[in-house]
């Protein structure tokens, strides 16, 4: 990795010494290695923790004046991912400790009071520390990055953060959602932006072994369906089909690309809905950049917050890899185009206003460039297929 980085840097300083009128974007090779050593780097203790082993998320929401364990639990996984996903892992020392670290803290929260899947409802973002945190270490299990000694905690905090998602499912839609009402035995509208990457949790953990029944996949299937509209819209979240408002097609980019990827992730891939949700994305990202590093949450006309900047980025890459393949490079070229004019001068992203985040907007980023060139992705979408008819009689979750 470090010969790729000084490959980079030097056709760059040529390409300036001959007076290149055009900006040289940097190599993928030269902006994952920076990126990974300024994750590895932004590694911090946590509350009354000994050694560095988070990457929390930082946003504007805080229970007792914290950042919620969800957001610690969910950013370190992401950040986690990111490591073990970038080229030269086995050969990256500081690496590996930092993501040993991490999975230490991801497996040992199962014991979190603040995690457990029984609680009363209402707005909580534990659920993404199940998400999450279920496929960081299911990453981590498949790169064999732990110690003998952590296999069992390993193995343990997967089937911990597995059980947490089967059980907060919502009764009767399905899906999952961060912002339902009181009662986890009631139903209530599911959340397309979550529960489209607990469908790749799910998926990952059958692909790994692990027990997740197909009548839970089918049922997350359909909780995603009903959010869609015919033209390819995505609402907010939904408890029945949800109707077009393509006025709210900006706002709706990143759930419309990770809703797509998800899907076609299942099987359950549309060619003409991925296409449209990709061109959606490049039409109205500006929208998007303008609520990036700017103070508040939901703001009109279309309700953007800043965390969806790179949730929109990262499955809008991820949605370009379901396209035929023929479509695929010059999607990739102008995609990345974009990613890099977001990107800091210290060769991090961020999408808030707090430096900490920068963890997390790095880390997504790399995990876009990464998805260029999947082989583990189709090589095209799979065609439109109904989902098997799930159970929707049962009055809570398995």
């Amino acid at each position: 990795m470090h010969s790729l980085l000084f490959v980079a840097l030097a056709a760059r300083s040529v390409a300036v010494a001959l007076g290149a009128s055009d900006p040289v974007l940097p190599t993928d090779a030269e902006a994952m290695s920076l990126g990974v050593a300024k994750i590895v780097a932004m590694q911090e203790k946590g509350p009354g923790a000994e050694v560095a082993a988070e990457w929390p998320y930082e946003g504007v929401y805080r229970v007792g004046g914290k950042i919620p364990y969800g957001y610690r639990v969910g950013g370190t996984s992401i950040a986690g991912m990111a490591l073990l996903a970038a080229p030269g892992f086995a050969e990256d020392a500081a690496r590996k400790d930092a993501v040993a670290r991490a999975v230490e803290f991801v497996a040992k929260s199962k014991d979190e009071p603040l995690l457990s899947p029984v609680y009363g409802g209402n707005y909580d973002v534990r659920g993404w520390a199940h998400c999450y945190g279920l496929r960081f270490l299911l990453a981590a299990k498949k790169a064999n990055a732990v110690a003998d000694a952590q296999k069992a905690l390993l193995d343990e905090g997967i089937a911990f953060y597995l059980d947490a998602l089967k059980k907060t499912e919502i009764p009767r839609v399905g899906g999952w959602q961060y912002a339902r009402g009181p009662g986890l035995e009631n139903p209530s509208p599911t959340s397309p932006f979550m529960t489209a990457p607990c469908l790749v949790a799910l998926i990952e953990a059958k692909e790994a072994g692990l027990e997740v029944g197909d009548d839970l996949i089918a049922r997350t299937v359909k909780a995603l369906e009903i959010t869609r509209g015919e033209s390819g819209y995505v609402a907010y979240n939904a408890s029945r089909q949800t109707r077009d408002d393509e006025g709210q097609i900006p706002g709706a980019i990143g759930r419309m690309c990770a809703l797509e990827a998800a899907l076609a992730r299942a099987g359950k891939g549309d060619e003409k809905r991925l296409r449209f949700a990709v061109d959606r994305f490049f039409e109205f990202w500006p929208e998007l950049e303008k609520r990036r590093k700017k103070q508040g949450t939901h703001v009109a006309p279309y309700g953007v917050a800043p965390y969806y900047f790179f949730y929109a980025f990262t499955h809008a890459a991820q949605a370009i890899e379901f396209l035929p393949e023929a479509d695929r490079p010059a999607l990739r070229t102008k995609f990345r185009e974009l990613l890099f004019k977001v990107r800091d001068e210290d060769g991090t992203w961020n999408d808030r206003v707090f430096p900490r985040s920068r963890s997390f907007g790095t880390a997504m980023s790399i995990l876009a460039l990464l998805e260029a060139g999947n082989s583990d992705l189709p090589a095209q979408p799979a065609q439109p297929a109904k989902a098997a008819t799930p159970d929707l009689s049962r009055k809570s979750a398995p």
